[in-house]
């Protein structure tokens, strides 16, 4: 039997050679998909197993090689590897755990879901992570951890927040969903809590379709981790009974495939996203009244999630939305960055109401996220940057930078 064809000739698949039904579209995001990746996946396609198996353990050991970790644990995604951790940590019903409720990926639903009750601090106004000064405020009798998010790629103040953690005998968790490959005082993201959370669904630049990976050096934990997680392919095959109920959260080697096969060109991928970045900034230097992405002083590299614009004061909500609509109109995919969880109907029914972190919702109000990938070109971002300014025009024009 002849073998199907690969398409091994391409050298990369973008928006534009797999088709969207509108060659003008420009997308939120687009993966970074060489021949590399082709090739493991169908090398899996071709091997008698699918599900997790020695692929994801590969892909768990050069995850933790790559971070300088002693242990990862593959998950299904970023919500569910939060959910791990909690559980591996014990907490649960009747505890609480301080979080941001700023962030593009919705992360921190995990706290609900472990039965825990999420305790909101507010940001800083500049990069946007958690405020250390907020966090302490926060602080209860009740308080069991602390979920600090690097976000849209900003890594937090990990040295405060340690120090805060370490005073008070808290568990501190990193979510790293946004932000792989940034650097903190020299140091990647996902080497500051004592568990760190991964997730590399769209628009992450590593990205293998759904997936996750929860980082630690606690041997402890790690095993904690991995029953909470599934069970043993031998425990699999016999009537033992597991110590635990497994959530059978694993990611199949499909995934774990790709995931590898990119983290193998993660500096690769890096460099072109920079690359972007270079362009819109050169772009947006023109567009007044909005405050450009700010990285703090002990911050070494950021790798943004998003290229996200924060407008000036003048602009409201609905000025955000009607510029996001102008873009869309315009085949620019473009969303809100951020839809504060305390204000979301959930985190409402636990009490939560508008004006309780007023730095969150003003930023989060003006927070505008543009299409961001290594297939943009300077054209499309030179159109997404001159659409989003006549956009502006029409709804708040000479907006105050602050």
């Amino acid at each position: 039997m002849t073998e199907p064809a690969l398409a091994y000739e391409v050298e990369e698949i973008g928006a534009e050679s797999v088709g969207t039904g509108n060659e003008s579209f420009i997308p939120l995001s687009d993966p970074d998909i060489t021949v590399a990746e082709i090739a493991a996946v169908d090398a899996v396609l071709r091997s008698p197993r699918l599900s997790t198996g020695p692929v994801a353990e590969a892909f768990e050991t050069a995850f933790a090689g790559y971070l300088g970790r002693k242990y990862a644990i593959a998950v299904p995604n970023g919500t569910i590897g939060l959910l791990l951790a909690l559980k591996a940590c014990r907490i649960g019903a009747g505890d609480e755990v301080i979080a941001s409720a700023y962030s593009f990926r919705e992360t921190a639903h995990a706290i609900s879901l472990a039965g825990a009750r999420p305790v909101f601090a507010d940001i800083d106004y500049w990069s946007g992570v958690l405020a250390p000064q907020k966090v302490e405020e926060r602080i209860s009798p009740r308080t069991r951890a602390i979920v600090a998010g690097n976000n849209n790629g900003h890594p937090a103040v990990w040295s405060e927040l340690r120090d805060i953690a370490s005073r008070h005998k808290l568990v501190l968790l990193e979510d790293s969903t946004e932000a792989i490959g940034s650097r903190y005082k020299g140091e990647l993201v996902g080497t500051f809590g004592d568990a760190a959370i991964f997730d590399f669904s769209q628009p992450s630049l590593l990205t293998c379709g759904e997936g996750g990976m929860v980082v630690t050096d606690d041997i402890d934990l790690a095993v904690t981790l991995r029953r909470h997680r599934s069970h043993r392919l031998d425990e699999r095959s016999s009537v033992v009974v597991s110590s635990a109920a497994p959530y059978q959260a694993g990611i199949s080697d499909l995934a774990a495939a790709l995931g590898l096969a990119q983290l193998e060109r993660i500096e690769e991928i890096i460099e072109r996203r920079r690359l972007t970045e270079n362009l819109y900034a050169t772009h947006v230097q023109s567009f007044e009244g909005i405050k450009p992405p700010y990285i703090a002083p002990d911050v070494t590299e950021v790798n943004w999630l998003l290229y996200v614009v924060h407008l000036g004061t003048r602009f409201s909500r609905s000025s955000r939305d009607a510029i996001a609509e102008d873009l869309r109109v315009e085949q620019v995919e473009a969303t809100a960055y951020c839809h504060p969880l305390h204000l979301q109907r959930h985190y409402f029914d636990l009490g939560y109401r508008r004006g309780d972190l007023l730095v969150t919702e003003k930023i989060a109000d003006r927070a505008v996220a543009l299409p961001f990938h290594s297939h943009l070109t300077d054209a499309q971002i030179e159109f997404i940057v001159e659409t989003m300014k006549d956009a502006s025009i029409n709804v708040g024009a000479g907006a105050a930078i602050y």
